[in-house]
């Protein structure tokens, strides 16, 4: 089978560039997917999100873990990955927002021409729908539905309110003229017709629209295994589906967009990579590329959990399971109520000092307990504030655990290897326990479910033995100009004709803030880039 265009990834990124490469007829595309079309009840319904994220069972989750983390007590992370035609966004909070301009420009400063904030923002635009209407910095008619929440609850407000008593502005749009402050996230979910209340993942946004064209093959529950190459150029991939293996050519292109863990692995797989890695494989080395699988950076995350003294946050006793149970009725009549929550309803952007010129940590305040990504389960009522630092400085890695490509990719964060992070981690989670102890959430708090002693010493333990990852992996194959860049600023492998990578990994710093608008953004910047170079 022969295609213009081979997209392995039919995620955030692979959904936008399938579907905007196909508005031209002239053009064929073939999307390859590992797991499933991304249309089921666990996708479309937005509480769902608690059973798909904990992968148990892993629906639609590649349920990766880390390797063990000096900096975690020599804890195995746990990686929330989406399997399925919308990638993470199948199966995240659909929280939408985009980073602080200044990212954008600190990364064309590193190397990256043409994405500064002002080469950015027509994207962010041409993807966004938002129900607010259209503005200098927001969009209503493109692709990706962007909405209020329809019924947030009463604490989220109390959240809100509680940032205010800590000195914390409220913001209405944390993708307007200001990021900093405290307020309720908008989410990508549709806002009207028949759908409304449902998840808008990238799949439903821009690819299960265009399913139906021609030009346009979809191919899920297919693995590549890896990219073929003849003479310095990507030619095809071969893949294992339906236990058979088959190639794929692509006459122009083949992209790459499974992901800051997924791209790498398969860039490895096809002997692009450091040497020493593929040596150690008993790989080929087909292309030497230094900096494919570093950079990896990702939001390290720190949890405080309540039990609730009320009864309107989400609980798993059987009351909770009974309120669900009548929050799913509503959903499926009107799309609103509990069931349309993207459960992290309140958040803010804040400065842990006086002076910063942009927020260096994000909160995403809950409506029940996540301890563990939901691995480990409480029974009560309660709720939950998570905080991370938006620019870490510590530095990981992703490699192979095996040359076998149905094999985990070995992912290494090397969280708070960086003594900065930690310092940092003690400021957000002191101020985060300032927020949670203010006035305006005194009627919903309960006991804390890990309290310490209230020393520096305990805090700092208690960060070591729970934190995790707040899913926004990126960097690993980094975009820019030099001999660790992966892929130039038009996200061509370097060294390697007819390739490119399209995701979350070529950003070169993680953004302020979560991933999942920066990747679409990416997608549809690089799209017109390749509609633009075949035309001329």
């Amino acid at each position: 089978m022969v295609y213009d265009y081979v997209i392995v990834g039919g995620g955030s990124a692979g959904s936008v560039l399938a579907a905007r490469l196909t508005q031209d007829p002239a053009v064929s595309v073939c999307l390859i997917e590992a797991g499933a079309s991304g249309r089921d009840i666990f996708v479309r319904a937005p509480a769902l999100v608690a059973a798909m994220v904990a992968g148990r069972p892993a629906i639609h989750n590649w349920a990766f873990h880390t390797t063990r983390q000096a900096g975690l007590n020599e804890r195995r992370g746990f990686q929330p990955r989406g399997k399925a035609l919308g990638g993470s966004s199948a199966i995240n909070a659909m929280l939408y927002t985009r980073g602080h301009p200044a990212d954008y420009d600190e990364w064309a400063e590193l190397g990256a021409e043409g994405w500064d904030w002002a080469s950015c923002l027509p994207y962010f635009r041409r993807a966004e729908g938002n129900a607010w209407g259209a503005d200098a910095l927001h969009s209503c008619d493109g692709p990706l539905q962007v909405a209020d929440q329809s019924a947030p609850r009463r604490i989220s407000r109390a959240f809100v309110d509680a940032c205010e008593a800590s000195h914390i502005p409220r913001n209405e749009d944390f993708n307007g003229a200001r990021q900093e402050g405290a307020g309720l996230y908008q989410v990508t979910q549709f806002h009207h017709g028949q759908r409304k209340g449902e998840r808008c993942s990238a799949a439903a946004a821009y690819l299960h629209p265009a399913m139906a064209r021609p030009n346009l093959t979809v191919l899920t529950h297919a693995l590549v295994e890896r990219v073929l190459l003849e003479d310095g150029r990507a030619t095809g991939v071969q893949l294992r589906r339906r236990m058979r293996r088959q190639h794929i050519t692509a006459r122009c292109e083949v992209i790459l967009a499974a992901g800051a863990f997924g791209s790498p692995q398969l860039l490895l797989l096809s002997g692009i990579g450091p040497e020493d890695e593929l040596r150690a494989h008993q790989l080929p080395v087909a292309h030497a590329l230094p900096g494919v699988g570093a950079n990896l950076q990702d939001h390290l995350d720190y949890t405080i959990s309540h039990r609730s003294l009320r009864p309107d946050v989400v609980g798993l006793n059987p009351a909770g399971l009974a309120r669900l149970a009548k929050a799913a009725w509503k959903w499926r009549g009107s799309g609103s109520g509990l069931f349309a929550s993207p459960m992290a309803e309140g958040g803010a952007f804040l400065c842990s000092e006086p002076g910063l010129a942009r927020p260096d940590l994000q909160i995403h305040f809950v409506i029940g307990i996540v301890d563990q990504h939901m691995r480990r389960l409480h029974l009560a009522d309660g709720y939950s504030a998570h905080i991370c630092a938006l620019r870490p400085h510590s530095r990981g890695t992703v490699g192979l655990m095996s040359a076998n490509p149905a094999r985990a990719p070995r992912i290494d964060p090397g969280y708070l290897s960086d003594p900065r992070d930690m310092a940092l981690m003690l400021r957000a989670a002191r101020k985060l326990e300032q927020i949670l102890e203010a006035s305006p959430l005194a009627p919903w708090r309960g006991p804390r479910l890990y309290p310490h002693d209230g020393s520096d010493a305990a805090l700092e333990a208690d960060i070591r033995a729970r934190s995790d990852t707040i899913y926004h992996p990126v960097g690993t194959c980094r975009m820019g100009n030099d001999e660790m860049a992966v892929v130039d600023p038009a996200l061509r492998v370097r060294g390697v004709a007819g390739l490119r990578v399209i995701d979350a990994s070529v950003m070169p710093r993680v953004p302020g803030g979560n991933t999942n608008a920066p990747t679409i953004m990416i997608a549809e910047k690089a799209a017109e880039m390749l509609r633009s170079e075949a035309r001329h």
